[in-house]
């Protein structure tokens, strides 16, 4: 299913996430240009969460409110995106304190990519599936 444009923005907002969740899990190839090290990747996790998906989550939130009431299966999960917004954010943060980053940075990139994949996959296609015309092209603006 293409991707509504009204949506296009978050997913486009996905794809360096995306790159991060598959950088900061154990094993990883080297992507060129980014970090190699496991300190380094925990301070490039972290500015990258400061930086651009705290607002993305804000935006995801924001959304979710909006369509919330279309359809069971839409407030079902957007109860769950909600709860892995907050688990990630610790998962960040924790990166600051813990005595096991390596650890904690595989875990977040398994979490932040099972995350994405169940928003491209699963509730984009649902809000675009229950939702509007009208309400996409409102719910456009708040999201660019």
């Amino acid at each position: 299913m293409k991707r509504h444009e009204a949506l296009a923005p978050l997913s486009r907002e996905h794809h360096g996430a995306l790159i991060l969740a598959q950088l900061i899990k154990r094993n990883a190839p080297e992507y060129k240009g980014l970090p190699t090290t496991i300190s380094d990747k925990a301070v490039y996790a972290l500015n990258f969460y400061k930086t651009e998906l705290k607002t993305h989550f804000k935006k995801e939130e924001l959304l979710l409110k909006k369509v919330n009431n279309l359809h069971p299966e839409i407030a079902k999960l957007a109860d769950e995106i909600v709860a892995e917004h907050a688990l990630l954010k610790g998962l960040f943060l924790s990166l600051k304190i813990t005595f096991d980053p390596e650890a904690v940075l595989n875990e977040l990139g398994n979490e932040l990519d099972a995350h994405i994949r169940k928003e491209e996959m699963i509730l984009f296609p649902l809000i675009q599936q229950h939702c509007t015309e009208e309400m996409l092209q409102t719910i456009q603006p708040l999201l660019a």
